[in-house]
């Protein structure tokens, strides 16, 4: 209520009326990776809970020793298929009153529809990101990581990897090592990264253009791109936890090919509402994902130093 001068009755006080804004508060929400850091090609071929891709894979084909005059040897190339199993789904329903619809002219069944729909990735990101660090092979992670030279620290239970601004690039340049030995193609790689992490990125010395081998500071365009032909990804949904006193992330790095996800909107309804007056809105996803190539994924167990 707006004050008044010395002897100015104050009248307001007595009716307040309300106005009803045809705005909505902005909402922030996490920023999801899944799509540009795993394989989506068989997204298309789902369509409900319980569906399953059988993906075939290439054989290795064997090299033999040849002398003139000897009998050739012939190879049945055989390999195992891989399956990709749509066994999860997660679903929204809410309902939107009569009564709310006339009391501001916003849509409000849009709104929360696009409000649904995001926290719906959110969830799905969270929930994967939280399970495929596991999948992982031995080679690609630990405090002896590397299937050649066993010569990388990428942290363990008990022992998380301290990083800094001293040494993250230290650390970006030993994942991609890691996986050069195993022979994982440099192209799509990735690296998902906690937010203070791609802050130590733009305060260590890849402040200098230069070194990025970009035209345009970090610092003043904000944009961290490719650092090693890894492409640099923040995200809040890397899973978390504590590990003594120790505040602690999986952070996952790896090249595309390395995990398969497939989701599909399977259902999407609005129905007028029988117990009172109002719409229903309601929305079912169904989803899978599968570590194709354990090889080409790394988990870097990290804490702040």
């Amino acid at each position: 209520m707006i004050g008044s001068a010395p002897g100015t009755p104050q009248y307001s006080g007595t009716f307040v009326p309300e106005i009803w804004s045809g705005k909505l508060l902005v909402k922030f929400y996490a920023a999801c990776a899944i799509a540009a850091i795993a394989n989506t090609d068989y997204e298309g071929e789902i369509k409900d809970v319980g569906d399953k891709v059988i993906i075939r894979t290439v054989p290795d084909i064997q090299i033999r020793d040849y002398v003139k005059g000897q009998s050739l040897v012939i190879q049945r190339p055989e390999a195992p298929n891989k399956e990709l199993v749509i066994d999860k789904a997660k679903y929204f329903n809410f309902i939107c009153d009569d009564i709310d619809k006339h009391q501001t002219d916003v849509k409000l069944m849009d709104s929360w529809s696009t409000d649904a729909a995001e926290q719906m990735k959110i969830a799905i990101e969270t929930g994967v990101l939280a399970d495929i660090y596991a999948d992982a092979p031995a080679a690609n992670k630990g405090l002896t990581a590397g299937i050649k030279t066993a010569g990388f620290n990428l942290g363990a239970s008990s022992n998380p990897l301290a990083v800094s601004k001293a040494n993250i690039l230290d650390v970006i340049v030993d994942v991609g090592t890691v996986l050069d030995e195993q022979n994982v193609p440099s192209t799509e790689r990735y690296f998902l990264l906690t937010p203070w992490m791609c802050g130590n990125i733009k305060k260590s010395d890849l402040k200098d253009a230069s070194l990025s081998g970009d035209g345009t500071s970090i610092l003043r365009n904000g944009r961290i791109g490719q650092v090693d032909r890894f492409m640099l990804y923040h995200s809040n949904l890397l899973y978390q936890t504590t590990d003594g006193s120790d505040t602690v992330w999986h952070l996952i790095a790896g090249q595309r090919a390395a995990l398969s996800f497939a989701a599909q909107m399977t259902k999407m309804e609005s129905l007028r509402a029988e117990s009172t007056f109002g719409t229903l809105v309601r929305g079912l996803n169904v989803y899978g994902y599968e570590t194709l190539k354990p090889e080409a994924l790394c988990d870097v167990y990290v804490k702040k130093a």
